[in-house]
């Protein structure tokens, strides 16, 4: 992600078909896994922690704060560089206070990090100290917050306590990320949040990213190019850069004023529901709480009392380690258990198949399922009430038609419902970076009733494949890391709050089924064509529109989208005719859609269609915004 001049320093301030093809694919695939290691805890007893794995640490209230700083500390140097490593860690808090007025716990967040309370309520874990993420160092004059990818925080007080550090930090939280970076059920209090770390040397840019179920003090965007906050409240919010949406957030800022200020603001979500979560209940039992589903909702699930939902305790899951072959998860599935997964990197040579409603499939510490031999690492039936969160899934080196896939093609969905939508939150998708990646489509999504709950759908624009050819290896990249499509949606009644995709080969996005709906999109079109001819449809169109509805398609809506642009690969540059393609119909509703180039020789022609204006070196850093289409 590349940014624009960042802003002066703010102030401190489906039937029975399908059942019987489901139970077909699971026993196929049964037929050719290897043998399991981990075991799931007995019936109705508390799980011990080391059950969760050794990247998985338990912090206890009356362990000493130096104890605990220490821990976090260790791995935070060992993580703040590591962007494309391997090693995973979830850090969870028991019910309690950590630490002090005069010895705070301050916390630094790096990658591939989970920081979580393990209480009912946000309010029941305190850290009278802070979490942080501040700008990564690339070299001394370019610090920055555009790849701060991959950590979240979650269930927990930040009760900000800088003793100890300078003037500029001390007041404020910050939280300087980017995509695939998550922030939900936080109670921030005693200070300032800052998205942008302003006090580091520069550039400070960050593109991020995602808040939900948080009650926040006042807000600094700073240089955030985008961001999307939902279902909570805020003090106040300091400024926007190009695309800042909201809702059912109380306190957002009005949009009255778009575009001078970018905002996009909804008093309700149309559909949501949020990310489970474990907790440790009275009697000291690990459960998992499995929040429902919401239609035009607004503020946290939890200031008035627990989370509407179902608990269900943890022996009533699979818990899985990245050693758990494919075999024995389908298998335990098949049997009624939700699944766990244990931070780590998992081998999917095979589809892991969710086929039973309701089932759970819950990651903690950012496990990662990496396809082999082209496999689908992860299927979802057309079934009611699944929820899969807090899962990321690469591609591997023998191209997979999908990562993941929800639903058949081409078969009748009989069986999802409307008020217990198939659910995917806080999913993440890489096409290259750590190795080698290729994927026909990372998502495809052919069943109907399904909320995408924050995605960030990713073809590397960088990594440590050890490319050459072209600017930053990118020839090499184009021909190597292959990734036709981000995103497909063929089923209808699908809605995704918060949809992140770049640098897809051709369309990144593609919405073919009805009714759908999308709060905030955000695009970047490949940095890396070699050259126009690799960047153009077989129709001669010049490029692949960021967003594309499909041409049948009667009723849509879309709040909050941007599609950027940035080339490094050609001289004299890459054309994409338009960053929205969208049929010419009065039921297809863009709201609050932009383009912008970011270097001086690529052109986007047009916003949406052949409306908006031309993003190109006259207007470089500068959106092209159109408040409605239809206008």
């Amino acid at each position: 992600m590349v940014s624009p001049s960042a802003p002066a320093r703010p102030p401190a301030r489906r039937g029975r078909r399908l059942r019987r093809l489901g139970v077909g694919l699971a026993a196929a695939l049964a037929l050719s896994a290897v043998p399991a290691t981990a075991h799931a805890a007995p019936p109705g007893r508390p799980a011990p922690a080391q059950q969760l794995g050794p990247n998985v640490t338990v912090f206890d209230p009356s362990m000493p704060v130096r104890q605990i700083q220490a821990t976090l500390d260790a791995t935070y140097a060992q993580q703040v560089d590591n962007e494309m490593g391997t090693e995973r860690y979830a850090y969870l808090f028991l019910p309690g206070t950590y630490g002090t007025a005069d010895q705070p716990l301050q916390i630094k967040v790096g990658y591939y990090t989970e920081i979580t309370g393990l209480g009912e309520s946000p309010r029941d874990v305190v850290i009278n100290g802070k979490v942080e993420t501040y700008n990564r160092c690339l070299a001394p004059d370019n610090c920055i917050a555009l790849n701060n990818f991959w950590r979240t925080v979650s269930n927990l007080t930040i009760q900000v306590n800088g003793t100890g550090q300078d003037g500029c930090r001390a007041p404020t939280n910050f939280w300087a990320v980017s995509q695939a970076v998550s922030m939900r059920r936080v109670h921030v209090t005693g200070g300032g949040l800052s998205l942008m770390d302003y006090c580091t040397a520069g550039p400070q840019y960050a593109s991020g990213g995602f808040i939900a179920d948080s009650e926040l003090p006042a807000v600094t965007n700073g240089s955030q190019q985008q961001w999307y906050t939902r279902n909570s409240s805020v003090a106040s919010w300091s400024n926007g850069v190009w695309n800042q949406v909201f809702s059912g957030v109380t306190g957002a800022p009005s949009d009255a004023a778009f575009p001078t200020e970018p905002y996009t603001t909804l008093a309700t979500t149309p559909v949501s529901r949020e990310k489970p979560y474990l907790f440790v209940d009275g009697q000291g039992r690990y459960q998992v709480r499995v929040p429902a589903a919401q239609r035009e909702s607004a503020g946290t699930s939890w200031s008035s009392g627990t989370t509407a939902g179902r608990t269900l305790p943890l022996s009533d899951f699979f818990v899985a380690s990245p050693a758990t072959s494919v075999l024995e998860m389908n298998l335990q599935l098949a049997r009624g258990k939700h699944l766990l997964l244990t931070p780590g990197v998992y081998d999917a040579n095979w589809s892991i198949a969710v086929l039973r409603p309701g089932t759970v499939v819950l990651g903690i510490g950012h496990a990662t399922l990496t396809a082999g031999r082209g496999a689908t690492p992860l299927f979802i039936a057309d079934v009611p009430g699944v929820v899969v969160a807090g899962v990321t899934i690469d591609a591997g080196e023998k191209r997979s038609k999908t990562l993941l896939r929800v639903g058949l093609p081409h078969f009748p969905d009989l069986l999802t419902r409307p008020s217990d939508p198939i659910t995917l939150s806080d999913v993440y998708f890489r096409v290259g970076g750590p190795h080698v990646g290729r994927t026909d489509t990372a998502l495809e999504v052919n069943s109907d009733h399904v909320l995408i709950d924050h995605t960030w759908v990713w073809r590397a624009d960088h990594g440590v494949e050890d490319f050459t050819a072209g600017v930053n290896g990118d020839t090499d990249r184009w021909r190597t890391n292959v990734g036709r499509n981000g995103v497909v949606v063929n089923g209808d009644d699908v809605t995704a709050t918060g949809l992140f995709v770049e640098h897809f080969q051709q369309h990144n996005t593609i919405w073919n089924g009805e009714r759908g709906r999308v709060v905030l999109y955000q695009n970047e079109i490949p940095y890396d064509p070699p050259s126009q001819a690799d960047w153009q449809e077989p129709d001669g169109t010049l490029g692949w529109a960021g967003y594309k509805v499909g041409d049948r398609v009667r009723e849509h809506r879309l709040d909050g989208g941007g599609v950027y642009g940035y080339q490094r690969n050609a001289e004299p540059g890459i054309t994409t005719a338009m960053g929205f393609e969208v049929p010419r119909t009065p039921g297809v509703q863009l709201h609050h859609v932009m383009t912008v180039h970011l270097d001086g020789i690529g052109v986007i022609e047009h916003v949406v269609n052949d409306t908006g204006g031309r993003s190109d070196s006259s207007t470089q850093g500068t959106p092209q915004y159109v408040a409605d289409y239809p206008g």
